[in-house]
């Protein structure tokens, strides 16, 4: 008999890197979702280029006013989680607030301890000029960093906080100098958050790494969003730059309601969600 064929075996597609994020300057748009869970991210991994577990998750998973309130346990936790969901996407976890701005040796520790105990690809931290030197410090030793420029939601104690930066001549310098001062300082990437239009576009040409847009512009060379705001999950306060792709939250409201019927009704669970005895009963049984 002739020999069959062997099966093709499926093999899986290699994990985007730093470097070919890095290498996505003025090419295809990078695209960027956060994630904070396994379920998460294994449904968003064959889409996007790059995961960030965000310190967002302080609002969206934990309902907390702003993100000063996360620990470098949570974000590693997470950062774990969706390690365990994506197989295909470039994972950065961001350091939480307290967790580097004392110095490069501190950001340094906080940084290793993130990729050692969760297998990521690097990690994010916010902050220009005053923190090049702290990212200079933790590129010499290996750890690859994703800036955070413009809007600095670490910095925000409450909403009112939340103001577009760039908007005068001060402001605009300042901006641009924490951009110019990260990428120099050897950054893979830059996240340019809540920031004029027309500045974010002067940051992406004159930077030689990729800029990731927030309310941001459509010249940085990839956008990112919250999940959770793109699905229309977390409702508290929606960004005016968020783009809702989906409106989940009343779908989860009309299936808990539906399921809370079933229950008082005795509707649910049916006899097809129950486990019967085997016929015939086993020995003993009355």
């Amino acid at each position: 008999m002739p020999n069959k064929p062997e099966p093709k075996k499926s093999q899986a597609r290699p994990r985007i890197s730093v470097a070919d994020i890095r290498a996505r300057k003025g090419g295809v748009p990078l695209v960027c979702l956060t994630a904070y869970t396994t379920p998460m991210a294994q449904r968003l991994d064959p889409h996007v280029d790059l995961l960030l577990v965000g310190d967002s998750l302080a609002m969206v998973v934990y309902g907390m006013k702003t993100t000063v309130g996360v620990t470098l346990e949570t974000m590693i936790n997470h950062g774990a989680a969706v390690m365990r969901g994506a197989q295909r996407a470039c994972v950065i976890i961001d350091l939480p607030y307290g967790s580097y701005e004392a110095g490069a040796e501190l950001a340094y520790a906080s940084a290793a301890r993130v990729m050692k105990e969760t297998g990521a690809q690097g990690v994010k931290l916010e902050g220009g000029v005053e923190m090049a030197g702290t990212v200079r410090h933790m590129v010499g030793r290996g750890i690859p960093v994703l800036g955070h420029v413009g809007l600095l939601p670490q910095k925000v104690t409450d909403k009112s906080g939340y103001r577009i930066q760039g908007k005068d001549d001060a402001g605009w310098k300042r901006v641009l100098a924490d951009a110019k001062a990260i990428a120099g300082a050897g950054a893979f990437a830059i996240v340019i958050e809540g920031t004029v239009e027309s500045l974010a576009r002067q940051i992406t040409e004159t930077v030689t790494v990729p800029t990731v847009g927030i309310g941001a512009s459509p010249a940085c060379d990839g956008q990112i969003l919250v999940t959770d705001d793109v699905l229309g999950v977390f409702s508290d306060f929606t960004p005016s730059f968020v783009k809702r792709y989906a409106e989940l939250g009343p779908d989860i409201e009309r299936a808990a309601r539906a399921y809370a019927e079933d229950v008082r009704n005795r509707r649910f669970p049916g006899p097809e969600h129950c486990f019967p005895l085997p016929s015939p009963r086993p020995k003993g049984k009355a």
